[in-house]
């Protein structure tokens, strides 16, 4: 899979993993929808790598059909990187009583079935375009979490979402695999994303050192490294990496 003169879809793409992902499409020549509820910063980003930028809730048909729309508009699709998502801390009892449901609810249906949403409606057009000389139509990439296999306390939404994400994947690979579209999976661990980087500087480096090695936060430009030799590699499908620097987190 070639990314140069191929249309992508990011979600979340405005800030964090998804901008760092887009920055790396174009810089690799390739043409880039960028997803969002930002609509600020998603535009401004647009504007700096001469993408596209889509106001987009990623549960909702209309605004993924949208989005969509905006791609095949630009040439031929060719991936989807899933990077939108929500983590709330609460715990499943808390000083205030039970988790709040609509909170749950809330990260699943962004986290799980905003992932899902736009998965479906990628495949569905990238099905329909013509094979590469490899033979492949198009490649999905989604975001999990390392909490999906070690949730911290105050999780229990985040992870379960992140874990069906994971469990999402092989199922997934295994129904386009009929129209040669691959899925695969980044797990990635502690990264310098906006809701980490409003932290104090001491609790970042706290954070950071629980890292074996590298004993520092993930660079959102280091996931999206990931991303470009999944997409350019034919043979990766069907499978969640973790991208952690073997961390293994503790309950809290």
């Amino acid at each position: 899979m070639q990314i140069q003169n191929n249309v992508f879809i990011v979600t979340g793409g405005a800030s964090g993993l998804g901008a760092a992902t887009a920055r790396m499409i174009v810089g690799q020549g390739g043409k880039v929808v960028l997803a969002d509820v930002q609509v600020e910063p998603g535009e401004a980003l647009a504007a700096e790598l001469k993408a596209v930028f889509v106001k987009c809730d990623v549960t909702s048909e209309a605004d993924g059909t949208a989005v969509v729309d905006a791609a095949l508009a630009l040439g031929t699709l060719r991936g989807l990187i899933n990077c939108a998502g929500v983590a709330p801390a609460v715990k499943t009892v808390g000083k205030d009583g039970p988790h709040p449901l609509d909170v749950f609810q809330r990260t699943v249906n962004i986290n799980l079935v905003g992932t899902f949403n736009m998965a479906r409606l990628a495949a569905d057009a990238m099905g329909k375009t013509a094979a590469t000389d490899s033979g492949e139509r198009g490649v999905i990439i989604n975001t999990a979490s390392v909490a999906a296999f070690d949730g911290q306390i105050g999780q229990a939404a985040y992870a379960a979402s992140k874990a069906a994400v994971a469990g999402l994947t092989l199922p997934m690979a295994r129904d386009l695999s009929r129209s040669a579209i691959r899925v695969m999976t980044i797990a990635p661990g502690i990264f310098e994303t906006p809701m980490l980087m409003g932290m104090p500087e001491e609790v970042r480096t706290a954070l950071g050192n629980m890292v074996p090695f590298p004993p520092r936060l993930g660079r959102p430009d280091e996931y999206a490294h990931l991303a470009k030799a999944i997409i350019e590699n034919t043979m990766l499908n069907g499978e969640t990496i973790r991208l952690d620097g073997a961390i293994r987190m503790q309950p809290k």
